[in-house]
């Protein structure tokens, strides 16, 4: 999603090339509350625009196994691909512990609980703040 395409409150009502546009804070704000309906665990959302100019927010998640990481990104590319939204790049696999998946301005990072313990991303960051946490 390209930057300076925000639109506050939310979702848009204008259409643009036949898809909503969604401010990056609404986007990870929807993307944490699609996490948690799919019983992600110790979701973190960070805003990390002081941090680098990587992207705006992260969204990080623990699923609580293999399966559920994959159920787990299908559900948001799904939910995603219902607002017009998509993925600009997807990596990892669910057997190797992190997927990733880069919508721009957000990205959301989708852990097994161990490699979620050895990597603390959220802490990597340390001028990160927190916008949200949902244990």
């Amino acid at each position: 999603m390209p930057r300076g395409s925000a639109v506050t409150g939310g979702m848009a009502s204008q259409m643009t090339f036949g898809r909503l546009l969604l401010d990056a804070l609404a986007l990870a704000r929807q993307l944490t509350d699609w996490a948690a309906e799919a019983k992600a665990e110790d979701i973190v959302l960070l805003d990390i625009r002081r941090a680098t100019y990587l992207a705006d927010y992260f969204v990080i998640c623990t699923g609580t196994s293999d399966r559920h990481l994959v159920a787990l990104a299908e559900r948001i590319r799904e939910q995603a691909d219902g607002l017009g939204v998509r993925p600009d790049h997807v990596e990892g696999t669910a057997d190797s512990g992190w997927l990733l998946l880069d919508f721009g301005d957000v990205i959301m990072h989708l852990f097994s609980r161990a490699l979620r313990e050895f990597y603390r991303l959220d802490r990597v960051w340390p001028d990160a703040s927190v916008v949200l946490h949902v244990m």
